[in-house]
This record gives C-alpha cells, sequence and structure tokens, in this order.
C-alpha cells in the first residue's frame, strides 16, 4: 500500500521511496523495506494490483514488481491484461450496471445539484464509470453523505467517503468481482492451483467487499474502514498506522504466502 506525505507522521525517520509522481512532483510513497519485500511477494503468489483508482491515475505508479500480468482498476470496473484494458470485460460491467439502475448521467447531474465550492474543490467522471469529489472534509454538510447515500441506492448506486474524496459507484462496479475473474482466468491456464488461498488487503469501504469475498484479509488501523470499526472473522488489523502499517501489511503478505 502506499501513502502521501501526510501518512509520514507515524514513520519518524524511516527511509523511504517514491512510488508515484503528479506533474513531476513526488505524491505517493512507500518504505524502502516495503518496497523491498514486495518485489520478492511476487515469487511465491501471483499478485494483483486492485484500485478504484482509475486506468490513467493508475498508469502513474511504479510499484515495486511490475510489469503485472493483471490489475484491476476503476474499482472493478476495468481489468488490464499486460497493461491493455479488456475490452469484453468492461462491455459486460457497462451492461449490467445500465441494467442495475441510473445512467452515470442521472446521478452526476443529480450530484452537481447538491454541491457547492464552500466545500467541494473538485468534481470529477472516472473512466465513464462513476464519479467523485474531491471536498474539505471538515466543511462537508452535516447528514449529506447519508442523504446522498438513500437517495443513491434506490437507484443501483452508492456513496462512501475515503478521506478528501466521496465516491458515487454503481453496485454493478465492484472490486471483488473483477478479482474473482482474474483468479478463474489463472485457474484456466494452470498459473494458479484449484486450492490456492486468496488474500487481500485495503482500507476503504469500497474495499469492504473484497476483504469479505477473500479467505484471508488485512486493513490498517486508519481509514476509513478503521473511523467505521469494520470487521470480519477472516480479517487481521495491523498493528501500526500510516506508511508503517502499509510496511506491516507486506510483511504479512510474505508470510502467510505458501512456500
Amino acid at each position: 500500500m502506499i501513502y502521501s506525505r501526510n501518512a509520514f507522521s507515524a514513520a519518524g525517520e524511516v527511509p523511504m521511496v517514491c512510488v508515484e509522481h503528479l506533474e513531476g512532483a513526488p505524491l505517493s510513497f512507500m518504505t524502502t523495506a516495503a518496497a523491498l519485500r514486495m518485489q520478492s511477494l511476487t515469487e511465491p503468489a501471483a499478485v494483483i494490483p486492485t484500485t478504484t483508482r482509475t486506468i490513467k491515475q493508475f498508469g502513474r505508479i511504479q510499484l515495486p514488481g511490475a510489469p503485472w500480468r493483471y490489475a484491476v482498476t476503476s474499482n472493478g470496473g476495468n481489468i488490464l491484461v499486460d497493461g491493455v484494458p479488456d475490452v469484453r470485460w468492461r462491455i459486460d460491467v457497462d451492461a449490467e450496471v445500465r441494467a442495475g439502475g441510473a445512467a452515470l448521467s442521472e446521478v452526476s447531474a443529480e450530484l452537481r445539484a447538491r454541491i457547492d465550492d464552500s466545500w467541494v474543490t473538485k468534481f470529477r467522471l472516472a473512466d465513464h464509470l462513476f464519479c467523485y469529489l474531491v471536498v474539505k472534509p471538515k466543511a462537508v454538510p452535516a447528514g449529506f453523505l447519508s442523504d446522498w447515500d438513500a437517495w443513491c441506492r434506490q437507484r443501483g448506486w452508492s456513496a462512501s467517503q475515503q478521506g478528501r474524496k466521496i465516491y458515487t459507484m454503481p453496485l454493478a462496479v465492484c472490486k471483488s468481482r473483477a478479482v474473482a475473474e482474474v483468479r478463474r482466468r489463472l485457474w484456466e491456464t494452470g498459473e494458479l492451483a484449484g486450492a490456492a488461498k486468496t488474500f487481500a488487503a485495503g482500507d476503504g469501504a469500497l474495499d469492504a467487499e473484497m476483504l469479505r469475498s477473500a479467505d484471508f484479509a488485512i486493513r490498517p488501523r486508519h481509514g476509513e474502514l478503521e473511523q467505521l470499526n469494520w470487521t470480519h472473522p477472516n480479517l487481521t488489523i495491523t498493528r501500526a498506522t500510516g506508511i508503517l502499517a502499509g510496511e506491516e501489511i507486506i510483511n504479512w503478505f510474505l508470510e502467510s504466502a505458501p512456500a
């Protein structure tokens, strides 16, 4: 897991490496130890980077262990195969979104009507799948998220907040479904044994179903799921917070992976 500079407070003088730049400026980091250990994680396991980031945003990240045979972006809306979006998967996802409720155009128009510049700094459409806001967290009107989520749920969508971002997502777009599809493909090609276990990590509400579906899961002691006090019988919670939790998660994967 990677973190921005605001996660540094718990890390002290721990050596770090930048794994993402935005417009030439360093943006996201891992501890040096986590980066080195992540490279070795690809040896015993099939690692599938899985993120809510768009394809373009994922492309900014230089994770140790790349290139990746498979990656999941756009919260499961896109599967990348050797860096190229799988068109068939995306066609099927779009069809399920249409069948499941309101169109992105309707949802985004309603959302625009509910927000203003006093607490929203950015409104973004993501990969023609979903939308999100970048907000001033302390200025978000009381009850906005619950009211907006209720409106969305009636139309096949949901809303959740992760730090400064409020995501509005179709219920049909889910990381766990994309991960299950990649697992199926790896099994069919013999790259993965049928008895292989799935291990997952995440920190936001949009990760909850993926964590629940995994055989074993871990989340950091910070973030949206921590605020929700979310847990599950298969779940481990880190001792550390911030960027050091990312290092602990990599160690957990290495210790859990079959020899």
